[in-house]
């Protein structure tokens, strides 16, 4: 069988392996497509006919590597026809029956069809390592997303490696033959209070996303801005969430508050439906101990812990914590809004500071909710005002579906 030399074949796998952190078989696979495409160059670039070839045509042939003798050769699986219309796809049932008797029309056989040394050419060389490049690049990224995409939306330790403009790269442990993967933690995603992030330093980070496009970004998009994060550090410091005694209803984070004399912020709704088990004690832990191992891991942040409701108006009242509510009106059930009646003195705790803690239980609950001075608060001028609203609303509505209904008369 013919051969075209690649010397060194097995020590270049071996360095390219090691430089690229992939296993061997992926720069096996990533070569032979790479000298496949590099054998196609060389056919349309010597091709006598003056034709062309369709994307599909050499979909018949492959490369086979061959370390022992440091080179390749280029296969073709041909079918066996009476007469041939393309040698390339075909081979004559003579030809083959002059070493296979036996042989019969419309079965296969693999011919080798390695072009000269001298004929393989500079153009087409260059071609393979062209593509060898990217085809490098593509088992990287293939690889990567299927080690990692089973473990997309959860927490990893990660290692702060360097920064590029405001983001900040990090490794993550890989079972793949590779020490480390890399990963981004853009700006948006990190926490304004860990910065500067310190080279070598190791935190746990959720991974966000993994990107499927060629990118010059690492591939992995990691975060410790995200709400997951919170949860999965629950997870592993109660066990009565582990064993799905406490269940997590909602969580509400503020990682990245809109102004810098804020401070990060997380609000988090529990509930249980074992009646001796309190899901907010048991989040808190004993002295506080679990609750402050996690706000540790986020380096200070702000964590409340309510009980959930099936009730709205007590489940926002809890959302409001650590404010003192003194009523909850449920406005409007339909549009999810609610006045929520407070002590004077308790105003100020209720919104939060720049409205922060209002806007998070908002986010926690769903509801709109409105802070209201309980002392002022005129009821008879507040149901009047939600009636001329919802009276508003249904007119619109009923204007709305009117226009509507004329539309359709007209096309019909």
């Amino acid at each position: 069988m013919s051969i075209v030399d690649l010397p060194g074949l097995g020590g270049m796998v071996d360095v390219i392996s090691k430089e690229r952190n992939l296993p061997k078989h992926a720069v096996e696979n990533a070569l032979r497509e790479a000298l496949l495409k590099g054998y196609e160059k060389y056919r349309k670039t010597y091709r006598t006919d003056g034709g062309s070839f369709e994307e599909e045509y050499f979909e018949n042939f492959d490369v086979e590597l061959d370390a022992e003798n440091e080179g390749f050769r280029v296969l073709a699986t041909k079918t066996i026809v009476d007469n041939v219309e393309n040698s390339d796809h075909q081979i004559s049932l003579a030809e083959v029956q002059e070493v296979a008797p036996e042989a019969q029309a419309g079965g296969t056989v693999v011919v080798d069809v390695t072009p000269k040394q001298g004929d393989f050419g500079r153009m087409a060389a260059m071609q393979t390592k062209q593509v060898l490049a990217q085809k490098l690049l593509d088992q990287q990224r293939r690889l990567i997303r299927e080690e990692f995409q089973d473990l997309e939306g959860t927490v990893l330790q990660a290692r702060v490696l360097r920064f590029e403009n405001d983001s900040v790269i990090m490794s993550i442990s890989s079972g793949i033959g590779q020490p480390e993967v890399e990963a981004e933690l853009p700006r948006r995603e990190q926490l304004p209070g860990e910065r500067p992030y310190r080279p070598n330093s190791t935190l746990k980070v959720y991974l966000k996303k993994i990107h499927e496009e060629p990118r010059r970004k690492p591939q992995l998009l990691v975060s410790r801005a995200d709400a997951g994060l919170v949860v999965d550090l629950f997870a592993n410091e109660v066990p009565e969430i582990e064993d799905e005694i406490v269940r997590i209803v909602a969580v509400a984070r503020e990682a990245n508050p809109p102004s810098p004399s804020m401070g990060a912020r997380t609000k988090i709704a529990v509930d249980t439906l074992e009646r001796d088990v309190d899901p907010v004690g048991a989040c808190i832990g004993a002295k506080g101990s679990r609750i402050q191992a996690v706000v540790s891991e986020l380096r200070g942040e702000k964590i409340d812990v309510i009980a959930w409701s099936p009730d709205p108006a007590t489940y926002i009242a809890h959302a409001l914590s650590p404010a003192k509510i003194q009523e909850v009106r449920l406005v409007n059930a339909e549009g999810r809004q609610a006045h929520v009646l407070v002590p004077v003195d308790q105003l100020s705790l209720a919104i939060g500071r720049e409205g922060q803690n209002v806007r998070l239980a908002a986010k926690l609950t769903g509801w709109k909710i409105d802070i209201k001075d309980a002392s002022k608060y005129d009821y008879e001028a507040e149901d009047k005002k939600i009636q001329e609203e919802l009276t508003s609303r249904q007119l619109r509505f009923q204007d709305s579906q009117d226009f509507q209904d004329v539309e359709e008369e007209d096309e019909a």
